[in-house]
């Protein structure tokens, strides 16, 4: 086999040799005792956070009502009668698919709801069957630096694992329907086609984000949709059939408060959700909101980042004219709003 060299900007790896060319027998281990005890403490979280949740990670092979077979990608179990979240790129506007199983079983399941704007569908399997399920955890806990362990079936190899850290927290990713998603993690774990609707996992093993997107050309940007949001959209899809929502008109991130400000103006919450941009025309525009505005209250209700915001503007506020509690320049204004049907 021909030997391929290594580019200029990764030079071959080096190792210590003795004068005949053989690696030194005596020589000092590189990796001393306190980083090989380290080392192995992170070994031994990854292996078992993988050993929890890979049997609840499925393939996805996807099947479009004429017969004609669609694409593939990951899938994670959240419900032992077998509710499985995933990508909407996944199912791609199909009805059906076939689902794999780590423990080898092929099972058929139906689309019950599609999101495109937040890139999230709910599969259900048909079989009665009982399913191993993951834990979904709060993703508002999450902290940057944290171990992120991504699990999936990337270009078909099924159950691969990679990991990294949270790189950032409240980022916002253009989903294909042209919505902005709000409170999306970065991570370093990698992630390739495949590895969409694969669950992105932290050290305590609970599933925190479902894995979506990666910049490709990139070294180590990749996203995932928050569990919060994929909470919601859950719960919705389960209620409805779809994501009923109210159309506020704004992009936005988590951001921290001022602490004096928060003390002068007596507010609980640490943070709030910043608005990072303002549709024309849309209710948001018209009742005078501004990008840099900080949202703390919709209706009453803290909000302390932007997924409370996908939370909070649920169906029920369709219609309605709600105010808005906003921290504008240290100073807390109210402005209502008269919410749409998105």
């Amino acid at each position: 086999m021909k030997r391929m060299p290594y580019p200029e900007y990764f030079p071959e790896p080096t190792f210590l040799l003795d004068g005949s060319g053989e690696p030194l027998s005596g020589a000092a281990p590189i990796v001393s005792a306190e980083d090989a005890a380290l080392l192995d403490t992170y070994s031994r979280t990854v292996t078992e956070v993988v050993e929890r949740v890979s049997p609840s990670v499925v393939r996805l092979d996807i099947r479009h009502g004429d017969g004609r077979r669609g694409g593939a990608g990951s899938g994670v179990i959240v419900s032992p009668d077998g509710l499985i979240l995933t990508n909407s790129h996944v199912v791609q506007g199909a009805k059906r698919a076939e689902v794999s199983t780590l423990d080898g079983r092929l099972l058929s399941a139906r689309v019950l709801g599609d999101d495109p704007d937040t890139d999230l569908a709910l599969v259900r399997v048909d079989e009665n069957t009982t399913l191993p399920a993951a834990s979904v955890g709060d993703s508002k806990k999450l902290r940057p630096g944290e171990i992120a362990i991504a699990i999936g079936n990337p270009l078909g190899f099924e159950a691969s694992v990679t990991a990294g850290i949270i790189s950032a927290l409240g980022r916002s990713l253009r989903a294909k329907s042209g919505r902005v998603i709000d409170d999306v993690i970065q991570t370093d774990a990698a992630l390739n086609p495949g590895n969409s609707g694969g669950p992105l996992v932290s050290s305590r093993g609970e599933v925190v984000g479902i894995n979506t997107a990666m910049i490709a050309g990139a070294q180590g940007i990749c996203f995932a949709v928050a569990a919060n949001t994929a909470r919601f959209v859950l719960g919705e899809i389960i209620r409805h059939g779809r994501v009923r929502r109210a159309r506020l008109g704004i992009g936005g991130g988590t951001v921290a408060l001022p602490r004096r400000i928060a003390l002068r103006l007596g507010l609980d919450q640490a943070t709030g959700a910043v608005v990072t941009s303002v549709d024309q025309d849309g209710p948001a525009s018209e009742a005078g909101i501004l990008t840099g505005d900080i949202v703390l209250a919709v209706d009453g209700a803290p909000v302390s980042g932007a997924d409370d915001l996908v939370r909070l503007l649920d169906s029920d506020k369709i219609g309605r004219t709600i105010p808005l509690d906003i921290l504008r320049r240290s100073e807390k204004r109210r402005f209502w709003v008269a919410l749409q049907e998105r």
